[in-house]
């Protein structure tokens, strides 16, 4: 039996007092006046939890806007394109004029039932980013498979532009080879100027490093040598050296789904085109500053090449110390940790990198906490001070 019917039965059965019954059930006199006087009005209605529901919402979004949220996440879907929260809030900002947050578009998604929960889901925060500091400042290769309409097995050949993610070449080919390779990274050359740098997995289209020293150098790396072009293979077993690639495969094979399956190789490029030009032009880029288009950051900044590139090395950066004691610095592509010591754990710094000389500094206070010769062979950078507890003397 719930409360509100014993609270009731005590009044009007038992003839109780409400200043008792309120002493007796723990309940305010206030709340058992309005029970009485609702259970006169509805009878047994009254016994029922009412909704807490505020009869008004000043900050509700209007069901308009909220029909606009819906409709654009299926419109996104149906191309195969990023439809999360944050790319409807720049789509409703840009095309719209309605400034919605993130926040309140994922609770109206989640309402609506249109996001499916994955707790198990590796967190974003958990993975260290980097990205080269120039457009052309280094490219990312590599190839992947589909298949047509009837069948056949293709492979889609693309470059992508480190910096911006902007689509340099996606072309497809019955078969990707040396030649082809080659063949297309010159077309792209010729486009988009000579790289400073290439970052590709170790495949033999790409490099022969892997191959135990038989047949020298393919027609790819004799190429970027005669340009002066630095090469960068990925460690084996490691694809996430070269993510965004693999990334935007992806992307790519989520917007190919959407189209009728070519039945051509022509038809299929047709259709790999057509989805370049809205992902460099149209498409905003959730990991690009203000999320703007790859062809927006791609020709915002000068070009580096093998001649004139920025060293990026000459710079200055922020971070933490970590609990381990130590900072982290990407020199040419390799990631280093500078050992500063336990007792500065979570201390702001400030890193001077000019070259390989590199000193760190408290951003509180000033003090240089580090100034040294960075060894590029090495990971980890000692601070040279003896491992633990000091030894006492006999």
């Amino acid at each position: 039996m719930s409360k509100a019917r014993l609270v009731i039965t005590a009044v009007l059965v038992e003839g109780r007092s409400q200043s008792q019954v309120a002493r007796d059930y723990g309940v305010s006199q206030g709340w058992i006046s309005r029970l009485i006087a609702r259970y006169i009005v509805e009878g047994d209605a009254a016994f029922e939890p009412r909704s807490r529901r505020p009869k008004s919402s000043p900050t509700r979004l209007p069901q308009a806007t909220i029909d606009l949220i819906i409709e654009l996440r299926g419109a996104l879907a149906g191309k195969g394109l990023d439809n999360g929260p944050h790319t409807i809030a720049w789509h409703l900002e840009h095309h719209h004029r309605v400034h919605v947050s993130p926040a309140s578009i994922s609770r109206h998604l989640h309402a609506a039932g249109l996001v499916e929960p994955n707790p198990r889901k590796r967190p974003k925060t958990s993975y260290i980013r980097f990205a080269a500091e120039q457009p052309n400042e280094r490219w990312q290769a590599d190839f992947t498979h589909w298949w047509l309409a009837d069948g056949i097995h293709v492979e889609i050949l693309c470059w992508v532009d480190d910096h911006s993610r902007y689509a340099l070449s996606v072309t497809a080919h019955r078969r990707v080879t040396g030649t082809v390779v080659l063949d297309q990274f010159r077309k792209t050359v010729e486009a988009h100027g000579i790289p400073y740098s290439t970052l590709t997995d170790n495949g033999m289209v790409f490099t022969t490093r892997l191959a135990g020293g038989r047949g020298g150098r393919n027609h790819f790396e004799a190429e970027l040598r005669r340009l002066q072009v630095r090469q960068i293979n990925s460690t084996p077993n490691h694809p996430t050296t070269c993510g965004k690639v693999e990334r935007f495969h992806q992307t790519l094979k989520k917007a190919l789904k959407q189209q009728p399956p070519a039945t051509s190789i022509a038809e299929l490029q047709t259709h790999i085109d057509a989805f370049v030009e809205v992902y460099n032009h149209h498409r905003p880029h959730r990991s690009l500053p203000h999320r703007a288009t790859p062809a927006t950051i791609y020709t915002s900044r000068p070009k580096a090449n093998p001649a004139s590139r920025i060293d990026t090395h000459n710079r200055v950066r922020t971070d933490r110390v970590d609990q381990a004691g130590s900072v982290t610095l990407r020199v040419n592509g390799r990631l280093h940790h500078i050992g500063i010591g336990r007792h500065h754990y979570r201390t702001r710094v400030l890193i001077l990198a000019h070259d390989h000389h590199i000193t760190v500094i408290n951003a509180t206070t000033g003090e240089v906490l580090r100034d040294f010769t960075l060894d590029p062979t090495r990971d980890y950078q000692p601070t040279g001070a003896p491992k633990g507890p000091k030894r006492k003397k006999p």
